[in-house]
Order: structure tokens, then C-alpha cells, then sequence
């Protein structure tokens, strides 16, 4: 046996492992915070820009700088089978799930809102289950957990919605669910390639589905408008999304999808600071409960074995 062989063989996954123990912490801090501010940015952006166009849109763009980079630097391009799934994948978490999310947002409140994604991880975990990952108990009662707190912290709000909002909100959960966990199982491009990938093929759908509604793109928008939309191309999308599809890779999905309980307290802190909103009783109440949830999903977290 040649013994130069083991120091080297042991090292590679150690140091996969160390990195992973460093980004996915790292990441799950860019999905709290970056996608938390992205309710307010897309608020303050569908003052100018109709919601599918706005979305396909900042997709194309963050999705072509990317790939241009990626070409760049001599990265290959995807293969037809990594096309496809991308391309699959990409329909269903940024054309159904974050198109969806603008649409509902014209006229549904952000209480609401909040309320429908929140329950995302719910579905992640059942269709996790369906190919045999079930949640464990404890990642079971810390996603229920959550899922109370951002009920309660919308019980001080106007939770007004139109019948069509409320129901795109649920399409849209499910249809960023399934794609999740479809994704984790597939051929998937690599690395920084597999978010350019989903954000160009999202973006056609997004494109298409806004032209053929007869949206329109503003001849004069606002200036907070567009800087919003230019906020959304480069956190929202080149940072948030890479960040996301990263944990959805190395951790488990219960942490992954985590992100959706701690976005609405964000997104009120976010109020608080730069709308002059208040805080009150249920906030607080709620922010602490989904704080106890994601402590206990995060505690529950497998390591994955080198």
C-alpha cells in the first residue's frame, strides 16, 4: 500500500467539509437579510415596472452577466441534459415562484404575502418526503414552529388580499418547492453556471408571460423604481439566488428553505428603518417564535458525510 496516497485522499474532504461549515452559515445570513430587504424592493419597484416584465427582466440581466463572467474566466458551458433540467428548474422557482410573487403583489398585502411563502418549507418538507427524505421530528416541529410566528406576527396587520392574489401566493410556494427539491436530485449544471443557467431560461418564461399579458415597459419610471430593480439584478439575484441554490446543495432542506420564516421579520425591521412602520406586541411575539423555530431546524441539521 502506498501510504503517500491516505494524507491526500483524507485531506480533500476535510477541506470540502471545512468549506461547506464556512459558506453555508455565510449564505444562509445573505438568504436572511438580502431576500428579508427584497419584499420592500419589490414593492418599491412595481411603482414603474409591471411585475413579469420586472422580474424577467432582472433575471436576464443578473443571468447574462454571470455567464459572461463564468465564459470568462473559461468555464464550460452546460450540457443538453444540464440545459434541460436548468431550464426546469429555473420555470418553476423563478418563473412560477418569484414571477408569481410580483404579480400577487399589485394586490395582496405584504401580511399575507408573508403568511402564503412562509408556508414553502411545509411543502419542501412533504415533497422531500414523497422521494423518502422525511424531516426529522425535530426539523418537523421547528418548521411548524416557524411556520406559528409568522402567523402571529401578521395578526396586527391588514391581511386584505384578492381571491387571485392568495392563490398565485400558494402556486408560487409550491411550484419554488417542488423545484427545489426536484433540483437536488437532477444533473444539474455546476457551481456558478447552474444560477446563471436558471436565472436565463426563468427570464424567457418571465418575458414571455409578461409580453403575452400585454405588459408593458415604462417609457419614463421612477428613479427609486429603477434603483430598486438595479438592487433586486444585483443582491436579490446574482447574490441571494447563488447563495440559495449553494445550501439547497450542501445542507439539508429544512435549513434551506429556513429562509422563508426569517424573511417577514426582516422585511418588517426593513419597515421599521426606512418607512417609519411600528412595532407592535404581535411582532415582537412572532419574531421571537420564528427565531425558536429556526433554532431548532438549525440544531437538527445532519452534517453530510465527506
Amino acid at each position: 500500500m502506498n501510504d503517500s496516497a491516505t494524507p491526500t485522499t483524507i485531506a480533500t474532504p476535510l477541506r470540502d467539509q471545512s468549506s461547506t461549515r464556512t459558506w453555508v452559515p455565510l449564505s444562509m445570513f445573505a438568504l436572511y437579510i438580502i431576500w428579508g430587504s427584497t419584499y420592500l424592493g419589490i414593492r418599491v419597484a412595481l411603482q414603474s415596472y409591471p411585475p413579469f416584465l420586472l422580474a424577467g427582466i432582472r433575471f436576464a440581466i443578473a443571468g447574462l452577466l454571470m455567464l459572461s463572467y463564468l465564459r470568462w474566466r473559461g468555464a464550460a458551458m452546460p450540457t443538453a441534459r444540464q440545459w434541460r433540467n436548468a431550464a426546469f428548474t429555473g420555470v418553476l422557482l423563478l418563473g412560477f415562484g418569484n414571477g408569481l410573487v410580483c404579480f400577487a403583489e399589485e394586490s395582496v398585502s405584504s401580511g399575507i404575502s408573508a403568511v402564503a411563502v412562509a408556508s414553502m418549507p411545509l411543502f419542501a418538507a412533504l415533497f422531500t418526503g414523497m422521494y423518502g427524505e422525511w424531516a426529522t421530528r425535530r426539523e418537523t416541529l421547528g418548521l411548524f414552529i416557524g411556520f406559528i410566528g409568522v402567523v402571529i406576527l401578521n395578526f396586527g396587520s391588514s391581511l386584505t388580499a384578492s381571491h387571485v392574489g392568495a392563490v398565485a401566493l400558494l402556486i408560487a410556494a409550491m411550484a419554488w418547492a417542488f423545484g427545489s427539491v426536484w433540483s437536488r436530485r437532477q444533473d444539474m449544471p455546476t457551481g456558478m453556471m447552474n444560477t446563471a443557467a436558471q436565472m436565463l431560461c426563468g427570464s424567457v418564461a418571465l418575458l414571455i408571460a409578461g409580453f403575452a399579458s400585454g405588459e408593458k415597459l415604462p417609457a419614463h419610471p421612477t428613479w427609486h423604481a429603477t434603483m430598486a430593480a438595479a438592487y433586486l439584478v444585483i443582491f436579490g439575484s446574482l447574490i441571494a439566488f447563488s447563495a440559495y441554490l449553494y445550501v439547497l446543495k450542501h445542507a439539508r432542506p429544512a435549513l434551506a428553505t429556513s429562509y422563508a420564516y426569517v424573511n417577514p421579520p426582516i422585511a418588517v425591521l426593513f419597515g421599521v428603518m426606512l418607512l417609519g412602520e411600528k412595532v407592535g406586541p404581535y411582532d415582537l411575539a412572532g419574531m421571537a417564535i420564528i427565531l425558536l423555530g429556526v433554532v431548532t431546524i438549525t440544531l437538527a441539521r445532519q452534517r453530510r458525510t465527506p
